[in-house]
C-alpha cells in the first residue's frame, strides 16, 4: 500500500512539471523599433544584438510588427542570409503583425523580403536552445561586429540589464505559482490516499 502511495505521487509530481513547462513571446527588436530598416549604418547590427541578449527555447514564439504591405519577414537557408535573397524561402509573411514558432534546436536566419533592407541591415539570426535548463546557463551566441568587446556600460547594456530584471522576476512568480500549486496538489493527493488507500 505505501509503495502505490509513493508511486502516485511521483507521478502527480511529475505532471506538474509538464504543465509549467512555459513558452515566451518575444517583440522583435523590442517595443521602440519593432522589424525595420537600421536607421542608421552604425545600427546594421541592431537585431542581431537583441537576440544576442535573449535566450530562445523551443516553442517560444517571435513577434514581428512591420508596417502591413511595406515590409515583409522570411525565414531563409544560412546561404540566401548571406545573399540576403531568397526565391523560396522557409517561411514568409507580410501582414504586420507575424508571429513565427521557433519549433526546433538551432539556427534560425530571418530577413526582410523588401527589395534592399536585408542589405541595410534588417536581417537576424536567432539561435535556440534545446531545453530550457540549457536556456539559463549557455552563454551568448558570439556577435558578428567586431567593435562589439567594449566593457563600457551603454544605454543598451543598461535595457539589457533592465529586461533581465524583468526576466527573472518572471521567473521568480513562476515559481512561486509552481511551488504554491505543487504544494496543494500534494495535500489533496495525501487527502485523497488517506482517504481512499
Amino acid at each position: 500500500m505505501e509503495s502505490s502511495k509513493v508511486f502516485l505521487l511521483f507521478f502527480f509530481l511529475s505532471v506538474i512539471q509538464v504543465v509549467f513547462v512555459t513558452s515566451t513571446e518575444f517583440q522583435v527588436g523590442d517595443k521602440s523599433n519593432g522589424w525595420e530598416v537600421p536607421k542608421s549604418k552604425s545600427d546594421q547590427e541592431m537585431y542581431n544584438q537583441w537576440a544576442s541578449k535573449n535566450r530562445f527555447k523551443v516553442n517560444d514564439t517571435l513577434n514581428f510588427n512591420f508596417k502591413k504591405d511595406e515590409d515583409s519577414v522570411m525565414v531563409v537557408t544560412e546561404g540566401e542570409y548571406e545573399k540576403c535573397h531568397s526565391d523560396k524561402p522557409i517561411f514568409t509573411s507580410k501582414d504586420g503583425d507575424s508571429v513565427f514558432k521557433l519549433d526546433r534546436p538551432g539556427l534560425f536566419y530571418f530577413i526582410s523580403g523588401t527589395d534592399g533592407h536585408c542589405e541595410k541591415g534588417q536581417k537576424m539570426i536567432v539561435k535556440v536552445l534545446a531545453s530550457p535548463a540549457a536556456a539559463e546557463t549557455e552563454s551568448p551566441p558570439p556577435s558578428q561586429s567586431a567593435n562589439q568587446n567594449a566593457t563600457a556600460e551603454t544605454p543598451a547594456s543598461h535595457d539589457h540589464a533592465n529586461h533581465v530584471d524583468k526576466k527573472n522576476n518572471a521567473v521568480a512568480m513562476h515559481a512561486a505559482a509552481a511551488i504554491t500549486l505543487t504544494t496543494a496538489v500534494i495535500l489533496n493527493m495525501q487527502l485523497f490516499l488517506s482517504g481512499f488507500l
